[in-house]
């Protein structure tokens, strides 16, 4: 059953926020515009579960983009016409015991502008019509909705400088972790998931909260990669 994300929801959750003061994540962002939003198929089962939590996927977008930087499909993102970026959001996923909630059924779509307005943090107008139509739906009746949740969270984070950390000797995804939890010392780390790649590059950063979009220990497959385990992190710029 999707969430009834009532304005009380959102003062709460711009109330969370408040411990880190909002910063601009993006290096640098111009936002492109936007004349149509994709269709999206779904590309699994619809499953509409009751929600438990939820999880801020963040990509590492240097990673994501070299092997992409001449795809035309993610030139917002990599070709540098737009800028260039470090962190952006992936997604925002509802949660459900063992499971997840997707492809729920949704009886709108994100209008070209409230896509634009999400570019500087999701620089793909595919990904945001996606991230909506396939998680956002299981979670609230509209996208403008979503799309505020899902910046509100997001503008409550300070970013480390992993430009900066990428350099140091013998990284770990423990020291990944370590320095977003330095920099918002409000989330345990054991709330903060380190995806890396086969070859050990970091590739994503996922924050898990409790239904009350608290921080929240994360499942093991939302953790990822132990502390120990040997990192590296494309810095592309």
């Amino acid at each position: 059953m999707a969430l009834r994300c009532s304005n009380s929801l959102l003062a709460a959750l711009t109330l969370l926020a408040l411990p880190a003061a909002a910063q601009a994540q993006a290096y640098q962002c111009r936002a492109p515009q936007v004349r149509s939003v994709p269709q999206i198929a779904p590309d699994g089962p619809r499953r509409s579960l009751p929600v438990t939590g939820y999880t801020l996927a963040l990509s590492w977008s240097p990673e994501f983009c070299k092997p992409r930087k001449d795809a035309r499909a993610h030139a917002a993102q990599c070709s540098g016409s737009n800028g260039s970026f470090g962190l952006v959001v992936h997604g925002l996923w509802p949660e459900s015991g063992s499971g997840w909630p997707q492809w729920c059924k949704a009886t709108s779509a994100p209008t070209p502008l409230e896509v634009r307005g999400a570019m500087c943090m999701m620089p793909s107008a595919r990904l945001v019509a996606r991230q909506w139509a396939k998680h956002g739906s299981c979670m609230v009746r509209r996208p403008a909705t979503y799309l505020k949740v899902t910046r509100i969270l997001w503008n409550s984070y300070r970013i480390p400088d992993y430009d900066r950390i990428s350099r140091e000797q013998r990284l770990t995804a423990g020291r990944i972790r370590a320095a977003f939890a330095d920099a918002n010392p409000w989330v345990p780390e054991n709330a903060i998931g380190v995806k890396l790649n086969a070859r050990g590059w970091l590739e994503e950063i996922r924050l898990c909260y409790a239904k009350t979009f608290r921080p929240a220990r994360c499942t093991a497959q939302r953790f990822g990669a132990r502390d120990s385990a040997p990192a590296k992190i494309w810095r592309g710029l």
